[in-house]
């Protein structure tokens, strides 16, 4: 059995923690649904365990105890925080966290009423978490950096999945963001990887944001590519407004990538539909939702 064919279950679960943390290990123990790199586990009610999956490295995770515990305090939004630290072992070959637990509904299974309320909310999250980065921190090869560095993955997703009718409108938003000025600023703290299922809806607003695993520093608008994928309709002209820290270019760029997410989106929930690996079957719709947005504009 290779690493990746591990079945988690809750026994294995509360073994590791008799094994590392036993004062933990007499909480309830309840699977999360979603997650695909790693799998998340509630442990009491306010706690969760991250548990390594199909994630090729510990890097992730490992980036998340780093930084998360620096950038949390200052975050108007709960994340989830490390508190305990989970080794590999005989039992266990990966990592795993022990982590603090966001409450709300992931947005992939609820939806967002007060769109101008989660707006501002966002782009107060956004204009926290936006701040220079130090030299150290991670940077992710395909994230970050000026659109026209991931042209390649643009053209597999829009040849695999964008719908008909379409493909001129997205090629035009692409296009233009390809042709927008690069970031001039420094690398900024980013999430890096902003879409429905990884941020919490409670009250019909955000209220958390979780899975850090792709945080690194770069180019704001992987980030801002938000307000067309996770904002109801109507609501991105609301939420730069808010932001205030977005010049033009930045938001052409935010918007061509903001397609190439709605593609993917589109892509995983195809995938679940077909029942392969690393599908969402709840995807698809969000995926061609977030399109319309981005090409209303």
């Amino acid at each position: 059995m290779t690493h990746a064919d591990i079945e988690i279950t809750a026994d294995l679960v509360r073994d590791l923690l008799r094994e590392q943390h036993p004062d933990l290990a007499d909480l309830a123990i309840r699977e999360v649904a979603g997650g695909w790199g790693n799998q998340m586990w509630r442990l009491g009610t306010d706690l969760a365990v991250r548990m390594q999956r199909m994630d090729p490295t510990p890097e992730f995770q490992l980036n998340e105890r780093r930084w998360l515990p620096v950038l949390a305090p200052r975050l108007p939004l709960p994340v989830p925080t490390p508190v305990r630290s989970g080794e590999p072992s005989a039992r266990f070959p990966k990592h795993w966290t022990v982590m603090t637990w966001v409450p709300g509904d992931p947005l992939d299974r609820s939806s967002i009423s007060r769109g101008d309320h989660a707006a501002g909310t966002l782009a107060g999250f956004l204009r926290a978490l936006h701040v220079p980065a130090p030299a150290d921190a991670p940077v992710r090869g395909d994230r970050g950096g000026h659109p026209k560095t991931c042209a390649d993955g643009f053209d597999r997703l829009f040849h695999a999945v964008v719908p008909d009718g379409l493909a001129d409108d997205v090629r035009t938003v692409w296009d233009d963001a390809v042709a927008a000025p690069e970031w001039e600023g420094p690398p900024l703290w980013m999430h890096g990887d902003l879409h429905p299922a990884n941020v919490v809806v409670s009250d019909g607003t955000l209220s958390g944001v979780i899975d850090f695993g792709d945080m690194s520093a770069g180019d704001p608008a992987w980030d801002l590519a938000a307000a067309w994928v996770i904002l109801p309709a109507g609501a991105a002209s609301r939420f730069f407004d808010a932001y205030a820290q977005a010049d033009a270019g930045t938001i052409r760029r935010a918007r061509g990538l903001a397609a190439m997410k709605s593609l993917f989106l589109l892509l995983t929930g195809r995938n679940g539909d077909l029942g392969l690996p690393g599908g969402k079957p709840g995807w698809g719709p969000a995926g061609r939702a977030a399109l319309d947005r981005v090409l209303r504009g």
